[in-house]
């Protein structure tokens, strides 16, 4: 297994800073720095091993060694086919079908993507554990961040926090919107008589929803909807909560005569890469069924 590695070359600008200093700049965490002194890492200049207190002189060579992660015994992995949409040493972009869990779960310990993504890793040599940045139920199909190194899941997760990160979504939902534009801004908490199903309520976590009509039908709306939050269920509950549950959904008032699943998919996902330090953004169509209910099949 390869292990995971991140080189600078230092300038004049950075000269006389410690490592310590540096690698902060850096978005090097304490946790990380931890695991690096601790569990089988390492900090080099020039390829000599050094500890944080080092003093940067132009044109030394920083290398920071992490340690190889070890994945939890309860993931096991599995030859299951992933829809690749994007890779390179630091992400991957996957299209997840629809039917998929994301992550294991107690009742379902196997088929999940994280079970294939493991199994992947393992084929192709990435000694790492699955960090997925961004989740989707196990009936919404589309778009997934997935980070290769507990480092950039780190650099990644500042960016959902911050709202860089960007998710897209389409869905099929009942009736017609009375406005072409609008905003949902409720703030969703669990039920209190169930562990899955969540609800507006004033004591609820903000969330925020942006959406956009794309089209009209005599029975639904095919909706584009911005997430401006992240909370679990968020879409389902605001179009639930505003008199047009998702075509599906029967968790939150949707049938399911016309599709078997809540008609929700991630279609574009937009990330600052923290390597590349540029704009990436992807994009996925809807699944068959969907195409089916729109009529574009």
């Amino acid at each position: 297994m390869t292990p995971f590695t991140l080189e600078w070359k230092i300038t004049f600008q950075d000269q006389g800073k410690l490592v310590r200093e540096f690698l902060k700049e850096q978005d090097v965490s304490k946790t990380a720095l931890t695991d690096i002194k601790f569990a089988g890492g390492g900090i080099f200049i020039n390829d000599h091993p050094v500890t944080v207190r080092h003093s940067l002189c132009e044109g030394e060579v920083l290398k920071v060694l992490f340690p190889k992660e070890q994945p939890s015994n309860d993931l096991k992995p599995e030859n299951i086919p992933l829809s690749i949409v994007y890779e390179d040493p630091y992400v991957m972009v996957i299209n997840k079908p629809p039917y998929q869990q994301s992550i294991p779960s107690r009742e379902a310990p196997t088929g999940s993507l994280a079970n294939a993504l493991l199994h992947y890793y393992q084929s192709e040599g990435i000694g790492s554990t699955v960090h997925l940045v961004n989740r989707l139920d196990k009936d919404t199909s589309g778009l997934l961040l997935v980070a290769k190194h507990r480092h950039i899941h780190h650099l990644l997760s500042e960016q959902q926090k911050s709202g860089v990160l960007k998710r897209t979504y389409e869905a099929i939902a009942h009736g017609n919107f009375r406005e072409e534009v609008g905003t949902i801004d409720a703030p969703i908490g669990r039920k209190d008589d169930s562990i899955i199903e969540r609800q507006v309520r004033q004591d609820g976590q903000r969330a925020v929803t942006h959406f956009r009509v794309l089209e009209k039908h005599e029975n639904w709306t095919h909706v584009l909807l911005q997430l401006e939050t992240g909370r679990t269920h968020q879409i389902r509950v605001h179009l639930s909560y505003i008199g047009h549950p998702i075509m599906g959904d029967d968790l939150y008032g949707g049938d399911r005569a016309e599709i078997n699943r809540q008609a929700l998919h991630c279609r574009q996902l937009t990330f600052w890469h923290p390597m590349y330090h540029k704009e990436a953004s992807f994009h996925a169509d809807v699944p068959n069924d969907m195409k089916e209910l729109l009529g574009k099949a």
